[in-house]
């Protein structure tokens, strides 16, 4: 049998990576359905990625990227359970697989199970400690359990491994807030905006920090514009704050 590579989808919160591997002979069937999973993967297409590393897997079940890209299918479909089973798999066949652990801590973290999740992120930076997404992710998880210290600590390694990223500047303004430093986080809220004017959620986090400083009309003009470009779906808890916060500090004297 011949050798030919085979992609895996690394899933992030806020982007998604294709990273190539060759593996030891698989069987030459397996290789049309597994490129026809990542396709699908890449199309916004779940059920059929799904249907497609299943193929694979019947085809050849010692493909970990199999089960970790139909893992991946599984957590946009919102099937947490099944997406763990697929990385459990993916880590029996590759005990050393930073992807399987990364991504099983996404699957926990998205089923709300924080403590979990990082220790899945730890065990991805053991075998891969310059993944600036390992960091990024295992801060919000830190943040999710209402641990700023952490999080501000994993936040500032993703930015070394990856500087002046957006969203990582913009959770480590989370974590100032919830540690009551209004000054850094201002100013990452502000480096934000400078990098992406667009970025919405931004001029929220700046809204709370000028309103920690006591700067009232800022916060409100900081806050009216989130309430103008905030996404109506995806934002709902955050604009109904910020109604919230500008009807409190319209009223203060």
């Amino acid at each position: 049998m011949r050798k030919f590579p085979f992609r895996i989808t690394l899933t992030l919160v806020t982007l998604g990576l294709l990273l190539g591997y060759a593996l030891a002979a698989p069987e030459p069937d397996a290789k049309e359905p597994f490129e026809q999973g990542v396709a699908a993967l890449s199309q916004g297409n779940p059920t059929l990625a799904v249907e497609k590393f299943t193929a694979v897997i019947k085809i050849d079940p010692k493909i970990p990227e199999a089960y970790i890209n139909r893992g991946i299918a599984e957590m946009q479909l919102a099937l947490w359970g099944d997406a763990v089973g697929d990385f459990d798999q993916a880590l029996e066949l590759n005990p050393t697989s930073p992807q399987a652990f990364y991504n099983r801590g996404l699957a926990y973290s998205r089923n709300g199970e924080f403590a979990k999740a990082v220790a899945d992120y730890t065990r991805a930076a053991k075998f891969a400690p310059k993944d600036w997404q390992i960091y990024y992710n295992r801060g919000n998880a830190y943040l999710d359990m209402k641990k700023a210290k952490e999080a501000l600590k994993d936040y500032n390694q993703a930015l070394k491994l990856h500087p002046q990223a957006p969203e990582i500047l913009h959770n480590r303004s989370l974590a100032y807030l919830a540690l009551d430093k209004p000054e850094p986080a201002l100013a990452d809220a502000d480096k934000v905006i400078e990098l992406n004017p667009n970025y919405a959620r931004a001029y929220y986090s700046r809204g709370q920090a000028l309103e920690k400083l006591g700067n009232k009309y800022e916060a409100l003009a900081a806050y009216r514009h989130f309430l103008k470009t905030g996404e109506p779906d995806a934002d709902a808890p955050l604009l109904r704050k910020t109604l919230e916060r500008i009807k409190t500090l319209e009223a203060s004297k």
